[in-house]
């Protein structure tokens, strides 16, 4: 995630130069069509470029407002994890009796469990910090196809065993349990996002438009700014191909970059919460910055 309130030019140009290239290569090929070839045959109607520009406002409109609310989403989803989790360490500290080796495994199993999330939906293998599970629990989940969903499954068996005992009356029995069931939500909610596809027809056309609009506009003022054409449409059709990459770079909220979701950082966030819950010795430090500027 950002964290800059100013972008370089450079990280911009980074995303878009290959785009640039073509579109200044567009508006070279309109430049010498309209001198060589129309320039005393046809006149390009100004409507056109202001009709396309009006389309593409529309379809970027409706690409970023999507993108971001995939983006928004998601971060909600993550902000809901971080409250449950401190909840449900809290809720077994405080209202289990007489297994403490139980409480700790549990909330150790819980911080496996959100690293074993992570990792899914940036696309990784299975990994689930397996420093924070013992030999019994690594046995269990071995060959999983989905190692938080199963570190879930163990929760709820260990949260069975203890109401079985009498460690934990029915009523928070049912609590913590909600809690599981919240987590299993959450993680559903973020696989759900990461699973489905932004519709491809609405980023291809979007590019299209673009494309012809720029060819388009290049077409109309080249009459009355000659050369300078070439720059200017490439100059307009920059905003639009600009605003459009970044929509686009929100629509899978948990891939490895700077506009991502800090996946990295929460799960940090919330592993440092829990161990100090706990009253561990050694904390580990949370996720800095890189360059001052974003955060993964």
């Amino acid at each position: 995630m950002l964290l800059a309130q100013n972008i370089r030019i450079s990280r911009i140009l980074k995303d878009t130069w290959q785009v640039d290239l073509i579109m200044i290569v567009s508006c070279t090929v309109a430049y010498m069509i309209r001198e060589h070839l129309i320039a005393n045959n046809y006149v390009i109607p100004a409507i056109i470029p202001t009709l396309l520009g009006t389309a593409i406002a529309f379809f970027i409109g409706f690409n970023n407002n999507q993108a971001y609310d995939r983006w928004w989403e998601a971060r909600r989803i993550w902000g809901s994890l971080v409250n449950d989790s401190r909840s449900y360490a809290r809720s077994l500290l405080n209202y289990v009796d007489g297994d403490e080796k139980t409480i700790k495994r549990m909330i150790f199993r819980h911080i496996a469990f959100l690293y074993a999330l992570k990792t899914n939906l940036r696309g990784g293998t299975n990994d689930c910090n397996v420093r924070y599970l013992n030999d019994a629990d690594r046995l269990a989940i071995q060959g999983a196809s989905n190692l938080h969903n199963a570190i879930l499954n163990l929760q709820s068996a260990d949260l069975q065993r203890l109401s079985k005992n009498g460690h934990i009356d029915g009523f928070r029995f049912m609590e913590i349990n909600a809690m599981l069931v919240r987590f299993s939500d959450s993680m559903g909610m973020s696989e759900r996002i990461k699973n489905t596809v932004f519709p491809t027809t609405y980023s291809y056309m979007t590019k299209v438009f673009i494309w012809l609009f720029v060819v388009t506009f290049t077409l109309v003022i080249s009459e009355s700014a000659g050369v300078v054409s070439i720059f200017l449409g490439w100059l307009i059709g920059f905003v639009f191909v600009s605003t459009q990459i970044n929509g686009m770079n929100l629509v899978n909220p948990f891939v490895n970059n700077s506009a991502s979701i800090p996946l990295n950082q929460i799960t940090r966030g919330i592993e440092i919460n829990l161990l100090e819950m706990m009253g561990a010795e050694e904390v580990p430090e949370p996720v800095k910055p890189i360059n001052d500027e974003y955060v993964l």
